[in-house]
Formats: structure tokens, sequence, C-alpha cells
């Protein structure tokens, strides 16, 4: 709980590192991930580093393994168990590692290109064949025809009957063949511009085939056209080749005889059985070489991103003079610098350095990162918080207190049994198959941010489930679980109701005040009569409505009571004073005295004086205009008390927004006395780093630990007095104003509970509630189909989109209205130099 309430003490420490053990030591430092290492080189370009030719490496390694693994992806192989964690290899192995890869890499492109040709011969042939089969059709339909209609296209033999076929061969003209295959759609405007171009001196003749063929660009099957065109003439037939190639036609020569055909046809045959034997055993070949690569592809990518990390590392040392030994300056948690000590001895024993590596704690004025650690449980909430902002250095972290408050705020507005038993059974499962690796490595972006979450989705449906005991709500119906303490007999019984009265009202009033009509209490939650009672929704908004004044004032007060452990730590009592009271002040003053009225109300009042009891709206708006109305009092001596609250209250201001700055103005121009008190001789001399932390918090607060003939004229240049009044006076407006306006914005717990429970009473009675009235033979048929479109509404809309609504109105109450008493979020997350990410970097690549 220390950890997790408060970020880690961090140090800044120099490694001094032998050159022939840096790389093993950087190898050991990478698999622990306990330091963030800095950049001493910032002015240098990425280019003009030392390891620079060792990066590119390493890139040209990730390039040949990304074509490994898309060639691994496309054969549909899968790939090894990736349980396996190899060791960063040694840089004397690292060639080695690129021979291999590169060969690999040349031995598969190599056997890619062969089959891609082969694929390319196949598909020709088999284009080929096609048109040849479809062409001889179209040769035996022009034999049956008589020769008059083989030219009927052919517009001036109409004008001239004398010009036949061998008065075209004394023009010279001679009849020529063109034959192919084109894509289905664009068949009509290929025969529309053969027409315009060649002006009737062709004849084309078109089938479409049966099969679908592989498109060559997209590899994709379409339907493709077989066409046969005759011409007249040379030029012709370089016009009707130009618009074939324009069309992205596949020409083949056309035979031009029966025996020639049949000849073709047979070698095509013969040639097609021969390419499917090679290619059989040309995939053959590749799965093998393949599979033999899937199994340490994986081993490869993990240690050519290790290395690739630990030269981009070693480019941000520096050498020392004699280029002998790297230095390095890095933030480690305090109390991991013994492992940082073992990693680097580890790595100084595995490289046989005659010197060992050493790490040496220094002093830093810089404000280190946050580092804040967490477990798959913590983890979750601890997203919530740094959605926010990153904590400031050792202030107090709100997700601990998050972990309780988030699922319960949620619940308040989402309570429903029903519904909060299925979201927790939901999240239980993926609990239980948390290690499902199925479920863990999928790219459904939606799908990973509710598996993150599980045990946030639990916790909500835990506390859903009982803030639906609570409300008595169950799919809207309320459960009889101890029996109601109400009772209709004792109306009777006194002579108050009659039988005449049930038939003539539709609605008759219990009287509490009767005996035996109320016997008390219902043991948890609200009793299940108000579900039948005709003032059941003013009933709950009351409830609800002055439930959420309370939550809301009770959750920003403790967040204004955590602010104390910040002052505290920081050694900031004067804020104690001039910032936390009258803050606390303030609040309590004007809401807690609200919050007051209302819990006093509820036990001071009975049923018999509910009547005339007096409203509370009325009394907190009397106790601003300090006036007292002709109403009953809730209490003697109201008046007064409400007036010396407000007073209190008021006061409270401008002790908020004077008493900082001119404590400060008054601390750095007092006596030199002050000075001397707050010297060093008052601070525990731990360490030179936790020194430097202490001045630079008593700088902030306006009292530094140095020489006290120069101190106060160091802090006058450092402080300005119209900035501090500046802050402070926005602080004083913020919080004064953000009080009314943060509980005002608590009622949100109340609109949203209003709004699911309404919601789901429309859809019980809208869906489920037609289901089962129906009461016929067939009614239980007729039930199915209704539970199901119940069930698929209920999930869709109630579980999914309300609980996403109550979720984001959770989040802004505890970022906007708790967290801003306390929480400031500026601080900068520690990023470790870890080994641990590269496994799901494999999946975040895009490789299966």
């Amino acid at each position: 709980m220390g950890s997790l309430f408060r970020s880690e003490d961090m140090c800044l420490a120099q490694l001094f590192l032998q050159a022939g053990s840096a790389y093993d030591c950087i190898s050991e430092l990478g698999e622990t991930g306990l330091v963030e290492f800095r950049d001493l080189n910032p002015s240098v370009n990425c280019f003009q580093r030392k390891f620079v030719n060792e990066i590119k490496r390493c890139e040209e390694m990730e390039r040949i393994l990304g074509f490994l693994l898309r060639e691994i992806k496309k054969a549909d192989l899968p790939l090894p168990d990736r349980d396996v964690n190899p060791v960063a290899p040694l840089p004397k192995h690292i060639m080695a590692t690129m021979e291999q890869l590169q060969r690999l890499e040349a031995e598969l492109s190599e056997v890619t290109r062969n089959k891609e040709k082969l694929q390319k011969n196949l598909r020709e042939l088999t284009e080929y064949t096609h048109m040849l089969h479809v062409t001889k059709n179209f040769a035996q339909r022009g034999s049956e025809d008589p020769p008059q209609a083989q030219y009927e296209e052919f517009p001036f033999l109409e004008r001239d009957a004398a010009l036949d076929y061998t008065g075209m061969q004394r023009m010279g003209a001679k009849l020529g063949f063109i034959s192919g295959l084109i894509q289905r759609p664009k068949i009509e405007a290929f025969e529309r511009m053969m027409w315009r171009v060649c002006k009737g001196y062709t004849i084309l003749s078109y089938s479409e085939i049966d099969e679908y063929l592989e498109d060559p660009d997209t590899g994709e099957p379409t339907k493709s056209v077989v066409f046969l065109i005759s011409y007249w003439g040379e030029l012709i037939g370089q016009k009707v080749k130009k618009i074939c190639d324009c069309y992205h036609c596949h020409l083949y020569p056309y035979p031009s005889s029966r025996e020639e055909r049949t000849d073709v046809v047979e070698g095509l045959g013969t040639r097609i059985q021969d390419l499917n034997t090679v290619l059989l055993r040309t995939d053959d070949y590749l799965r093998q070489v393949l599979k033999k690569a899937s199994e340490s592809v994986y081993t490869w990518y993990i240690q050519v991103k290790k290395m690739k990390a630990i030269y981009y590392v070693l480019n941000l040392c520096s050498l020392d003079v004699t280029n002998k030994c790297l230095i390095s300056e890095v933030w480690c948690p305090v109390g991991d610098l013994g492992a940082v000590r073992q990693a680097l001895e580890e790595g100084s024993r595995k490289s046989g350095a005659t010197l060992p590596s050493f790490v040496n704690r220094i002093p830093s004025n810089d404000t280190p990162p946050t580092l804040i650690k967490t477990n798959k449980f913590t983890s979750g909430f601890q997203n919530i918080v740094d959605a926010y902002g990153v904590g400031t250095y050792r202030e107090v972290n709100p997700a601990p207190f998050t972990i309780i408050t988030f699922p319960f705020l949620f619940a308040v507005m989402f309570g429903d049994l029903g519904h909060g038993l299925i979201m927790a059974v939901f999240a239980s499962w993926m609990v239980l198959y948390e290690n499902n690796r199925k479920l863990k490595n999928t790219r459904n972006e939606i799908w990973n941010t509710f598996f993150e979450g599980r045990y946030i989705i639990l916790l909500m449906g835990l506390f859903s489930i009982y803030t639906g005991l609570i409300y008595n709500d169950c799919f809207s119906k309320s459960l009889n679980l101890f029996g109601s303490g109400w009772s209709v007999k004792a109306m009777f019984e006194a002579g108050v109701w009659k039988g005449s009265d049930i038939a003539a009202n539709r609605f008759l009033i219990l009287d509490p005040n009767i005996t035996g009509v109320f016997k008390g209490p219902y043991p948890l939650g609200i009793d299940p009569i108000w579900n039948l009672a005709n003032n059941r929704l003013t009933f709950l908004n009351s409830y609800k409505m002055k439930m959420s004044v309370i939550l809301g004032i009770v959750h920003m007060s403790f967040g204004v009571v955590l602010s104390v452990y910040n002052h505290l730590h920081f050694r900031k009592k004067s804020n104690l004073y001039l910032v936390f009271l009258p803050e606390l002040l303030f609040m309590w003053c004007l809401f807690g005295y609200l919050v007051f009225m209302v819990v006093y109300k509820w036990l001071a009042f009975s049923a018999s004086e509910s009547k005339t009891a007096p409203s509370i709206l009325i009394h907190f708006i009397n106790m601003f205009l300090m006036q007292s109305s002709g109403n009953q009092l809730l209490y003697p001596g109201q008046v007064g008390v409400q007036g010396f609250l407000l007073v209190i209250a008021l006061l409270s201001v401008p002790v908020l927004l004077l008493g900082k700055p001119l404590y400060l103005y008054w601390l750095h121009n007092g006596s030199q006395r002050l000075g001397m008190y707050r010297g060093y001789e008052r601070v525990r001399r731990g360490s030179e780093e936790e020194l430097s932390l202490m001045h630079a918090q008593d700088m902030e607060e306006g009292s530094g630990h140095s020489d006290p003939s120069t101190s106060r004229e160091h802090q006058k240049e450092q402080i300005n007095f119209g900035d501090e009044f500046l802050h402070q006076g926005i602080h004083t407006i913020e919080y004064c104003l953000g009080c009314v306006s943060n509980t005002a914005s608590y009622l949100r717990l109340w609109a949203l509970s209003l709004a699911h429970a309404q919601l789901s009473e429309v859809l019980w009675r809208m869906v489920m509630h037609l289901g089962l009235r129906v009461d016929t033979s067939l009614g239980v048929l007729f039930l199915v189909p209704v539970f199901g479109l119940f069930a698929v509404l209920t999930v869709s809309i109630l579980l999914v989109m309300e609980g996403l609504s109550a979720f984001l109105h959770a989040l802004r109450l505890h970022w906007v209205e708790f967290q801003n008493k306390f929480y400031s979020g500026n601080g900068i997350k520690f990023s470790p130099f870890s080994f641990a990410l590269l496994a799901s970097s494999f999946d975040h690549d895009g490789f299966p």
C-alpha cells in the first residue's frame, strides 16, 4: 500500500561501463527493467553517433525478418511457442546471424520468383486453352452460316453488291485474325471502341468463359471473355492491336487450320500437366524452408530487437577522455540500486572484463520521473488516474482510493442486481481465462480495452449487485426477500378502509400513523411495496437526490483531507493553516451543514410530524440571506448556528486568498534570525540527493537552505509576489465556486440512476411484459423470441450503452470533483529500459 499510495523514491545515478563489458551490462539492465537512461549527447545527430552502423545492421535484419514473417503468414504456417525469452546475442555472433538471414532471404526470394513465373506461365497456358476451345465454336458457327452473312457488318458491301470476297483480294486487302481474353466489365466499351476506330472493317465475336480465372494483378478470381477479331488489311490490324493494348487484353496466336489447333491443344495439355507437377514440388520445397525458418523466427526477432535496443542505449552514453569507459546517467528507484549493482557485476562477469563496471549515486536538482509499481489488479485503476495526468513526483496517488470509490460511484448510477450480475459473470470469465493467449493477443482494440479493464468491470459488477440490493431493483422488479414492513390488513381493522373503497378508488393511501400499518424498515434496501406505489418515483427522487449530495460532499471532503499528506510530505506546514483549514471550513460550514440538516431531519421527525416538517431548501437559502422565515425551525438556536457558520465560511475566503502570499512575503522579508533557524542545522543529512530535493522544495515554499548572508537576496530573485497573488487568487475563486458547482455535479448520480431504472422498466413493459401476457398454448413458443429480443436489448442498451455512460460520468467525478482537491498530475512518467515489452511489439507490428 505504501508504494501505491505514493510514487517510488527515485535517485539519479551514474554508470561507469568498461568498453568491453558495456554491451553485456546494458543487456542485463534491460532484462531487469529498473533504470531509465538519459541522453548525454543531445547535440549530436543520430547519424553521427558511435554505434550507428550496428543499428543499421539491426534494421537490415529486421527488414529480412519482416519478409520472412510475411511469407510465413502467406503460407499459413503456425509460429512456435512464444514463451521463450532468448538473451541478446554477443556482438561477435551478429555477423553470423545476419549471414544466415541473408542466405535464407536469397533462397526464399529465388524460389518465390520462380514460383511466380511458373504461375504466370500456367495462367497464360490456361487462358490459351480456354481461348482455343471457345474460338473453335466460333469457327463451327461460321462454317454453318451462308457466305454472305460473314460480311453483313461491312456497310459498303450493301451499297456495292458486286464487291465480294474476291474483290477485296483484288484490292490487296488481307484477312487477318486476332484472338485473346478481356475482363468481363470491359467488353462493352471495347466493342464500341473497335467499331468507331475501325469503321466496320472488323468482325468481333466473343463469348464468356464459364470458369473463374485468376486476375494477374489482384490475384482474385474474375470472369473473362474470349474474343476473336477478323480484320481486313495491315493498317486495320495495327489499330486493333493498339486498342487491345489499351484495354489490357491478353492476346494469343490464332491457329490457321483445324489440324494446327488440335496439335496446339494437345501440346498445351501436356505443358499444363508438367507445370502443375513442378508447382506442386516448388510449393512443398517452399513450405519446408518456411517451416524450418518459422521455428527460429521468433527467437531471431527478439534477439534483433534486443540488440537494436542495446546499441540505441549505448548511443546515449558518453565516452571518457581515454575512450575506454562509457559513462551514462540513469534514473533508478532507490530501493533497486542493489539490483542494478548486481546486474552490472553479472554483465562484467559474462564479458570477462578485468575491471568491473559500477554505479555511483549523484545529487541532482532535476525533478525525478514518477514510478508507481502496479500489478495486474491495480494497473487498470492506475491507468484511469494517469489518463488525467501522471502524478507529480512523490505526491499522493489517488489510485488506491479509486479502487473503491470508482466502482462504487459507477454502481450508484448503474444499480441493478440483474445487470450487475451479468457484468460480474462476464468479468469473472475474463479473469479466469486471463492467461489465454487468444484472448490476450487479439487485434480488436475494443476487445483489448475490455480485457485490460477486466478487474475494473468485475468490481463494477459486484458493486452494482450491492447497490441493486439497496435499491431493491432486479431488471426493474423488486425482490421480496424478507417480507414487506407495510401491512394492508391494519387499515381494514382500524376501519379506515372498507370494501366499497377498494371498488371505488384506484389508489389508496397507507397511513403509517395507524398502529400495525408500518411494522418497521425493510432489513436490506428499499421496501418492495414501493414497486407498487403510485408515488414511487417521487420517493426515489427525494431519496437518491439527497444521497447524491451526501456522497458528493463526503467524496470532495476526503480529497481535501488527502491534501494534508502532500503538505506534510513536502514540509509545507504553513499550508495546513493557510490553505487546508480554510478550504475545509468553507466546505463544511456551508455544504457540510446541508448534510447535517438532511440527516437531522431524517432522525428528528417521525411519520406523524412529516406533514409539518420544515423545508431544508428554504432554510439553506435563508442561511445565505441571513434572515429567518416564519417556518418551523429544525432545532432550537438554528438561526444563531447558521449565522455563525456563515461568518466562519466568509472569513475563510480572505484567509485562503491572502494568507499564503502574505506569509511568503513576510518570510522573505523577515529577520535573518528566521533564515538562521531554517538553515542546514535543522535538516537530517541523509544524502546529497535528499538535501538537494529539500532545497528545491523549500525554495518553492520560500526558504532555501543556503548561506544566510546570500539566501535572502537569492530568494527575492526567485519569487515573484505578483504571480503568487495571482495564482492564489485563481485558486481561491476556483475552489469557492467549485464547491457549489461540484456539489451540483454529483447530482448526476441521482439523474443517471433514475434514467437507468426508467429505461429498464420501459424495456420490461414494452418487450418482456408482452410475452408474459400471452396465456394461450403458443405462449411458450412466443416467449422464446421475446426473451431473445429482451436479452439483446438489455445487453446492447442497458449494459453497453448505459454502462459506458455511467463509466464516463464516474470518470469525470474522479478527475474534476475529487482529484483536483489534492492531485496536480504534472509529473513525468518513468520509462525504464526493459526488454519485457518486446514480445508485445511482435504482435503490434502486425505479425500473427
